[in-house]
């Protein structure tokens, strides 16, 4: 039986999907900065008039790739923000992190990268992706027993925490050596994390978020008022005495 003819539009997400491949492989080198559409074309085996008709830029080759791997990190995430317990969801979300950064560790290694030697284009829109991500952590938090009577501030400032953390997590991981010292390495940078993270949960269960100062009433001022006026009639007294 004949095989389906592959459709227009099929061919053209194939070929998007391997220069978005070639393009995460050969950045590894050198970063978005050192990388041309034409050097990905020649990777892929296009005419570089051909990666035009997907991507205008490198800047916006880069834009493509950072919502591939950022999804992946987010999906990690949302993996364990399922859990109503604030210990078990950060304890669970580093060994599943771990897990995908070694999966996919050009997409974490890319992410790495680029939020500090990127294109600006491509900086700014990360630096957007992280902000979402904590504000969805922050939403997740707030549903929590411990976190639910806190300000949105404290909140929020909660999920930085963990945020930034988790962050250094995925670049130590993915600076890994990639030799027989890897494992260790990598053990090490996970229990650290571990021990900071459980510091941020001791820190977060005995925190008290501080109270509004309670308002003065205008009795109190009334009073202040009359004693501050006391002393002033007082001496008017004298004064009319000595007239």
């Amino acid at each position: 039986m004949p095989k389906a003819p592959v459709t227009r539009q099929a061919r053209k997400e194939r070929t998007r999907t391997s220069i978005l491949d070639s393009a995460l492989r050969l950045s590894e080198e050198g970063g978005l900065a050192k990388l041309s559409l034409r050097s990905v074309a020649k990777d892929v085996g296009i005419v570089p008039a051909a990666i035009y008709r997907h991507f205008a830029s490198v800047e916006e080759l880069g834009l493509a790739l950072l919502d591939d791997s950022f999804g992946a990190m987010r999906q990690t995430m949302r993996e364990v923000r399922r859990d109503t317990d604030l210990d078990s969801m950060i304890e669970g979300s580093i060994a599943i992190l771990a897990k995908n950064v070694a999966d996919r560790r050009a997409h974490f290694l890319f992410l790495a990268r680029e939020r500090i030697a990127g294109p600006p284009l491509v900086r700014d829109a990360l630096h957007r992706q992280m902000e979402l991500f904590e504000l969805e952590l922050a939403m997740d938090l707030s549903r929590l027993p411990q976190v639910n009577r806190w300000p949105s501030e404290d909140v929020r400032t909660l999920a930085a925490l963990i945020v930034t953390t988790v962050t250094g997590l995925v670049e130590a991981l993915v600076s890994s050596p990639g030799d027989r010292s890897s494992r260790q390495h990598d053990e090490e940078a996970v229990a650290r994390t571990q021990k900071q993270l459980r510091m941020i949960i001791v820190g977060a269960a005995n925190w008290e978020p501080p109270q509004p100062e309670p308002a003065r009433g205008r009795r109190g001022r009334g009073a202040r008022s009359q004693k501050a006026a006391a002393p002033a009639a007082a001496s008017t007294g004298t004064a009319d005495e000595s007239d």
